[in-house]
């Protein structure tokens, strides 16, 4: 019977390490925050993740006009969201635009809860 009490607080123990994240990826979303700061308006999706790395999720949107430098008739690409999130408190979305289907660009950002 002695043995129960250290085999639950060894499960115990081996659960709760689980959800810790090693130090290795730690440091890295740390960088990566921190790179946030380089962010520019008229970045390429490449750029954006070379800088920050592939996003948490990613959304399309269509947004019904003609795109910024278009001629009138021409449809719009709509607008593509990429997120990164680092914690709940700590989530980034970055919008691009694109003049064609290929060539994506920053618009814009904005850190949400933060």
């Amino acid at each position: 019977m002695r043995a129960l009490p250290t085999v639950v607080f060894l499960a115990a123990l081996a659960a709760s390490l689980a959800w810790m994240p090693p130090a290795g990826a730690q440091a890295s979303l740390a960088q990566a925050e921190r790179n946030a700061v380089d962010l520019k308006q008229g970045m390429t999706l490449e750029q954006v993740e070379k800088l920050l790395g592939k996003p948490k999720r990613t959304a399309l949107k269509n947004t019904g006009s003609s795109a910024a430098g278009s001629s009138a008739g021409e449809p719009s690409q709509g607008t593509l969201q990429w997120t990164y999130v680092w914690a709940p408190e700590r989530t980034l979305h970055v919008v691009f635009a694109a003049k064609t289907p290929e060539q994506w660009y920053v618009t814009g950002w904005d850190w949400s809860t933060y």
